[in-house]
């Protein structure tokens, strides 16, 4: 018989999100276990893909394929794009950052745990696993304002030049761009838990386009 306060124990020990340990086999109890199942007997389903728009994560690829797409010229089809966990947004007039990252990891990556409020870009500090450096489709969580406030930006890594990273990411100009976000404004480098990790690393690139300061 499963020892589900054992199992529990185990899966907060590896950093699942699981509520508390009672004992009883709940939905989120049961996900994490799945997971951590399927990623020990290497069983996840491959996340590189390739589409038109090149070969890489199906999360980056997804935000690659609405990128242009503007919170007041595309209204409509913003909102139909985001996933049904935050399509009650209103993204002209609430921050959105969070809710397009949650949208491409939902849309690709289903089973993956995201943030109860995935609105508060510092929330996905505590997304999935952590790496030590930032590799193509990371989530790049980053300060706004003050490092020790509560305002935040959340996007996916595109590449980085030296002082800055480049930034696929939404309400950026009110829109979804690829932005420059300076280094020292990073808060955590994060990897969703169920996908392979990746395999390659630092994308070195240059842009000429103005760093980016307030993405509210």
């Amino acid at each position: 018989m499963l020892n589900v306060r054992a199992l529990q124990r185990k899966l907060m020990k590896l950093n699942y999100r699981i509520g508390k340990i009672d004992g009883v086999m709940g939905p989120r109890t049961r996900n994490a276990w799945e997971l951590w199942t399927s990623r020990t007997l290497k069983l996840s389903k491959p996340k590189v893909v390739s589409s038109k728009h090149g070969v890489g994560p199906a999360w980056y690829l997804e935000a690659l394929a609405q990128k242009g797409l503007h919170e007041r010229q595309n209204y409509s089809r913003l909102r139909s794009w985001f996933h049904k966990s935050v399509a009650w947004i209103d993204p002209r007039k609430i921050a959105w950052c969070g809710a397009f990252v949650q949208t491409c990891i939902r849309l690709t990556v289903p089973d993956e745990d995201t943030p109860d409020n995935p609105l508060g870009a510092r929330n996905w500090a505590r997304f999935g696993v952590g790496l030590k450096q930032p590799a193509l489709g990371a989530v790049l969580v980053f300060w706004r304002g003050s490092r020790k406030g509560w305002k935040g930006h959340v996007g996916f890594y595109a590449g980085e030049d030296a002082t800055t990273y480049l930034v696929l990411g939404g309400n950026q100009s009110n829109a979804v761009t690829i932005s420059r976000v300076r280094k020292n404004r990073l808060l955590a480098i994060r990897w969703p838990k169920s996908a392979e990790l990746p395999q390659s690393g630092k994308i070195k690139r240059t842009s000429k386009s103005i760093i980016s300061t307030n993405e509210a």
